[in-house]
């Protein structure tokens, strides 16, 4: 197996969903998801995420760095 943490092969990459985002690694194994709603209203009524934020917190965790060391 490459070096890295297992199961979490780069590049990943983001995937809308119903009610909001998951990130996937290369073998199509998702690693988070971010759930949003639609309008402003309804997140701060609910006190959670827009759609916009989820997106962009999706993007965000697709973006960071995989670990090349080896774990001990």
């Amino acid at each position: 197996m490459p070096a890295g943490a297992p199961g979490m092969l780069p590049p990943w990459k983001v995937e809308q969903i119903p009610g909001g985002y998951k990130v996937l690694d290369a073998n199509g194994q998702s690693l988070a998801y971010v759930y949003g709603r639609d309008a402003r209203a309804d997140a701060d009524t609910a006190s959670v995420l827009t759609m916009d934020e989820a997106r962009r917190i999706a993007s965000n965790i697709a973006k960071l760095p995989v670990f090349s060391a080896p774990h001990e």
